[in-house]
């Protein structure tokens, strides 16, 4: 079997569900890959990256500050982060050069920023300038790049872009138009992807909830966040009329608090959820911090939007503000503090019409579409011919 290697990390949940995602659908398809996953923070912990500079490895100290919901310090650590790749460079590449030797493969993808240039130079021959012999495919899991040196190098071979943003970005820099594929949107788990027909009105009810009421859902990473408290009383304060499934993760402290509040609409509280389609499934709309997978699987049930942006969200994150924004996807507020009149507003029955068929008109197949772009690449380098871009869904 042809081997794959896919590189990620554990810094937010985004760059494993993705690896995940990918390898469960590459082992079903007719010409299966052999893929291996690899946890690139366990590979340079030998060179102690980071913890040098901030005493914890760089994916626990970003998961602490996503947490504590310490975000406006992300722009610092990306600093410290930068640097101190820039500054280990070559010891990065060669224990990259190390793991292929024990462990070849016939093609390698990574779904993490920051160290696609060292990736890049690890497959090359010592010394040459040429496009590495195992081709190496970067797919972009955020809505764009944030540059510079975050997901597209120069020395990057393949890109694999979510968004028209992202690919424009990667020919900015100088790649070829033919080693640049653009999907659908952002690979999301196999589940998503699947038709899940629920009865709204009895699964609501199961939940406590009213079965004909707006309902919101309220979706904040794996670990929730204290602003759902916020958010859940403004929104009771200004008796907007809305009931909310709220997803806490594995915050059971937040799930608590939730349960004592005093609501006039019923709100079901959740802890942490293997099945988050399936809330979904029974919602209207979603409000939540704009990650583009939040976003995205929000859009793949063509539910509305409501995202926060300000100078505590993350840099990389940004953009998705805009990009729903430009789409009519949904609201952006500048602060939750904001967030009953932009439900009230959202809910205003010629402007929920408006998004409600916006966010129908969303079609989400990248993981069908990146399998195809994989063979593409591989067969590209083993023949040395141009690809057939067959993939190019806006």
């Amino acid at each position: 079997m042809r081997k794959l290697t896919i590189v990620f990390h554990h810094a937010g949940g985004g760059h494993q569900s993705a690896a995940e995602a990918l390898k469960a659908t590459l082992a079903r398809q007719q010409h299966p890959w052999d893929v291996t996953l690899l946890d690139i923070q366990e590979l340079l912990d030998p060179l102690d990256l980071i913890r040098r500079a901030t005493g914890l490895r760089i994916q626990d100290t970003y998961n602490v500050i996503l947490r504590k919901g310490w975000t406006r310090f992300a722009p610092q650590l990306l600093v410290v982060l930068k640097a101190t790749i820039h500054l280990y460079h070559a010891p990065i590449v060669k224990l990259l050069r190390a793991y292929w030797a024990e462990h070849p493969a016939d093609l390698v993808l990574s779904v993490i920023p920051h160290f696609n240039r060292e990736i890049a130079e690890s497959l090359r021959p010592k010394g040459a300038a040429k496009a590495p012999s195992t081709p190496f495919v970067t797919l972009i899991t955020d809505l764009a790049d944030y540059p510079p040196h975050f997901w597209i190098e120069r020395e990057s071979e393949y890109i694999i872009a979510g968004t028209e943003q992202a690919r424009q970005q990667a020919l900015t820099i100088g790649l070829p138009n033919d080693h640049i594929f653009l999907t659908s949107g952002m690979i999301l788990k196999p589940r998503f992807y699947e038709e899940i027909n629920v009865d709204r009105v009895a699964e609501r009810k199961k939940l406590g909830l009213e079965p004909d009421s707006p309902t919101g859902i309220v979706l904040f990473g794996g670990h929730g966040s204290q602003v759902m408290l916020d958010i859940t009383r403004k929104l009771n304060e200004a008796n907007t009329g809305v009931q909310l499934i709220l997803i806490c993760g594995h915050n059971e402290k937040l799930a608590a608090e939730l349960k004592n509040l005093k609501t006039s609409k019923p709100i079901a509280v959740v802890g942490f959820a293997q099945n988050v389609e399936y809330y979904m499934a029974l919602a209207d709309f979603f409000i939540g911090k704009p990650g583009p997978g939040s976003i995205s699987e929000a859009l793949q049930f063509h539910l509305p939007v409501i995202v926060e942006c300000n100078s505590k969200t993350l840099p990389q994150e940004r953009y998705n503000a805009e990009w729903v924004t430009e789409r009519g996807y949904g609201i952006v507020v500048p602060t939750f503090k904001k967030i009953a009149p932009a439900v009230q507003r959202l809910l205003e029955d010629a402007t929920f019409d408006e998004f409600r068929r916006k966010t129908a008109e969303y079609s989400n197949r990248a993981l069908l579409e990146v399998p195809v772009i994989l063979e593409q690449c591989a067969e590209r380098t083993a023949d040395g011919t141009p690809a057939v871009k067959l993939v190019s869904v806006v």
